[in-house]
């Protein structure tokens, strides 16, 4: 991997720190959970059979989790990327839908121009906690699940 913003696994010897694998995370769906402890994935680049084996289910689990949110990053950035972000729709409830995705979808690029437009629109937060209030007072649990779930995606 060449870049430094190219999202990838690599695998270094616990004992003498040498690098065993570099492996650039493809958006295809190529790579499978087998039981608790084994990925595995024919690498497209070098038509190879590989395969991660762990020794605990919670290492595996933990890599297996980071590959999948990788994968939608990837796939989402490239599905957007003539599309940047230039702008934050208005804070109401009618835009809830829209400002998650945007928070929740967005690539590992595309978070810091968004950090950068929450910091410059000085009214976001304000505005966001006034909506917050607004679905509160009318019972709106479905706008209160968005609200949860977009300030969890700033977080």
């Amino acid at each position: 991997m060449q870049r430094s913003d190219e999202l990838g696994l690599y695998v270094v010897d616990e004992d003498d720190h040498e690098t065993l694998l570099v492996h650039r995370i493809s958006t295809d769906d190529i790579y499978r959970k087998q039981e608790d402890t084994i990925i595995s994935w024919r690498d497209p680049e070098g038509s190879t059979e590989l395969a991660l084996s762990f020794q605990e289910t919670a290492g595996c689990s933990h890599i297996w989790n980071h590959i999948c949110t990788m994968q939608r990053n990837l796939h989402f950035s490239s599905l957007n990327m003539n599309t940047e972000l230039r702008e934050l729709p208005d804070v109401d409830i009618s835009n809830l839908p829209q400002i998650l995705e945007i928070v929740t979808e967005s690539g590992i690029k595309d978070q810091m121009r968004l950090a950068g437009l929450m910091l410059k629109d000085v009214k976001f937060f304000h505005n966001l906690m006034n909506v917050f209030e607004m679905c509160e007072d009318l019972e709106k649990l479905d706008c209160l699940h968005m609200m949860f779930n977009i300030v969890k995606g700033i977080s």
